[in-house]
């Protein structure tokens, strides 16, 4: 092995997914890379170059810049690059560009085609969309870490049965894991106190230790729900401990399998449509953090997970529209309640505000109006009562404004497409975004059409809906790979809603705009959009492939959350993740920009 070769082999040991290669194919892979050096100011390659592999930096930086020259992002050592024009059709899909003296090593198209064929960690790292894997949401596939209670509650075996009956009793469980300076040492039931206490009378004063099961089998947290209920029915047991590294991670009991198979959208959706009061309906979607957390542990792509969750929310409110009508008496004249936001599009997560509207017949009257204010109130009221938190915006059918006739509305949507104010751009951008739920949804059906239909044909409001459309930007760092927050609760994190699938809920609501979509679901206004032939085919195929990356890493950031026993949120450190995230997101987030720099150019020449 020549010097070079020897160099090259150790530094691809420290570069994923080369790293996975063993010695003789890391070796062999060394000698095919060649070894190119650029001074500041050198072209790599130009926008539309034939590539002849993939790059990979070794030293100093690459910018990377779309067709029209804007920066997408700054790479450094251990970046790759080139890869989405050679998986496109070969030619480079942007250009770049040497900020210092560089070192970029090059493997040939056909070596890199090849680890990606017969490896993979390649075919993984290198695939432009995060395929879920074969596993599906059976309770026997998924992991023991996504079933078990964490932080169980414990006794010292010191400790009296009396004391363990009280803390079984206070908090609703009916074991306790018996520990020593966090090591399992036992395990006591309600079924021990019955037949190892009381069936032999002895008094509360008696030492859990003499009592418990000691060395109770137990599981670690990688094994399978296949292996607990295995345990459970071999050894007729209803309690398996967890245990990592000697210590206590968690209980999985009957209860917490039976509660798993009951968590389930379509439960929810009953338990909602039965209930009678907001607060059981609270109860219902207090759920939905586990089902999400669920869904998430068994790979459902994040478009299915959104759209179960939404149909809960769907349900609620349909529920409360029905309850109200039950308190209020029948609607004096025909109405439409419909939602925006992300229940309109239908990609709710575990964090999710109310934004909704009333469309009434133009034969309602003023005497009416009352009916329909207290109808509004009913509703929003129940709804943040069950965890749908008023809008901050005040973008609620309460507000009078968003209460009005069909006539009305029309005039609003007339008014924001021929004077694109930036109020107008603002309530455009929401109200584009508008789905029915309940009642006479023939009320929409036309004012859809028409509003399409004159939004598409005015140049001018279309370029003002472009130009509020790039508001929301990518968190790239020309540096340091992503942009993060400074300072507050949050620093060094990224806002995966506002940064992450928000720019593209954007960029797709221009494109359906632009086409008279009547779609409201990001990404299948992203497919319908290359249907129609608003946007290309491997421009869809790039946007939906970065959507999903994004949309996914922020589910699967949030069930994290819930599986450690918080409240999900939008937040997402980049330090949390792995370099084959960390690469992926960066790439995906690249994509974006790169969308949002050519419909900018697109807005450039309408105006």
């Amino acid at each position: 092995m020549d010097t070079q070769t020897a160099a090259i082999k150790v530094f691809l040991d420290s570069v994923h997914p080369y790293d996975s290669l063993p010695l003789d194919e890391l070796v062999q892979t060394a000698t095919s890379f060649s070894r190119r050096e650029y001074k500041p100011g050198e072209q790599v390659y130009t926008k539309g170059d034939p590539l002849d592999g993939i790059y990979l930096v070794k030293r100093g930086t690459i910018e990377v810049t779309d067709g029209v020259g804007v920066t997408v992002s700054i790479l450094g050592p251990r970046n790759s690059f080139g890869e989405r024009g050679l998986l496109r059709d070969g030619r480079a899909v942007t250009s770049a560009t040497a900020t210092e003296d560089s070192v970029v090593l090059v493997l040939p198209e056909v070596q890199w085609r090849h680890l990606i064929a017969v490896k993979p960690a390649f075919e993984r790292f290198f695939s432009r969309s995060r395929a879920a894997d074969a596993r599906g949401n059976e309770l026997s596939t998924l992991k023991v870490s996504d079933l078990m209670a964490r932080n169980p509650v414990t006794i010292a075996m010191e400790a009296s049965i009396a004391q363990a009956a009280r803390l079984m009793r206070d908090n609703h469980i009916s074991s306790l894991a018996v520990t020593e300076g966090g090591v399992l040492k036992g395990i006591v039931t309600t079924g021990d106190l019955t037949a190892r206490v009381l069936a032999e009378g002895l008094g509360g004063e008696t030492l859990v230790g003499q009592v418990m099961t000691r060395d109770p089998l137990a599981l670690g947290p990688d094994a399978l729900g296949s292996d607990i209920l295995h345990a459970m029915l071999e050894r007729r047991i209803g309690h398996v401990p967890v245990v990592q590294d000697g210590k206590l991670k968690g209980i999985v009991t009957q209860t917490d399998l039976t509660r798993y198979q009951a968590v389930n959208s379509a439960q929810l959706v009953r338990d909602a449509a039965e209930s009678n009061t907001a607060d059981e309906m609270a109860q219902v979607t207090a759920r939905i953090p586990k089902l999400l957390s669920q869904l998430v542990a068994a790979n459902n792509a994040h478009e299915v997970v959104t759209r179960l969750i939404t149909d809960v929310a769907d349900t609620v409110t349909r529920r409360l529209l029905r309850l109200a009508e039950a308190q209020l008496g029948p609607a004096p004249v025909p109405y439409l309640w419909l939602a925006c936001g992300s229940q309109g599009r239908q990609e709710q997560t575990g964090v999710s505000d109310q934004d909704n509207c009333l469309i009434l017949d133009d034969s309602v009257t003023e005497d009416d109006m009352d009916y329909f204010h207290a109808l509004a109130r009913f509703v929003s009221d129940g709804m943040n009562t069950a965890g749908y938190v008023y809008c901050p915006g005040d973008m609620m059918a309460t507000n009078p404004r968003w209460c009005q006739p069909l006539r009305v509305w029309r005039r609003y949507f007339d008014s924001w497409i021929t004077s694109p104010s930036t109020e107008a751009q603002m309530l455009a951008s929401v109200m584009f975004d508008l789905r029915p739920i309940g009642g006479h949804m023939t009320l929409f059906r036309d004012l859809e059409e028409e509003t399409l239909a004159a939004a598409s044909r005015n140049s001018i409001f279309v370029a003002h809906m472009i130009s509020n459309s790039l508001k929301h930007q990518p968190p790239l760092g020309l540096l340091r790979g992503f942009a993060t927050i400074r300072s507050g609760e949050f620093k060094n994190h990224i806002d995966m809603k506002h940064n992450g699938v928000v720019p593209v809920a954007d960029l797709a609501r221009v494109y359906a705009l632009q086409a008279r979509l009547p779609e409201t679901n990001t990404r299948a206004r992203i497919e319908a959009a290359e249907a129609a032939g608003v946007i290309s085919v491997s421009g869809a195929r790039d946007l939906v492939d970065a959507y999903d990356f994004i949309a996914q890493l922020r589910l699967e950031a949030q069930a994290d959350l819930v599986k450690a026993g918080r409240r999900p949120d939008n937040f997402l450190a980049p330090s949390d993740l792995s370099d084959f995230e960390r690469s992926h997101l960066r790439d995906a987030f690249v994509v974006v920009r790169t969308m949002q720099s050519a419909l900018g150019q697109r807005a450039g020449t309408l105006g």
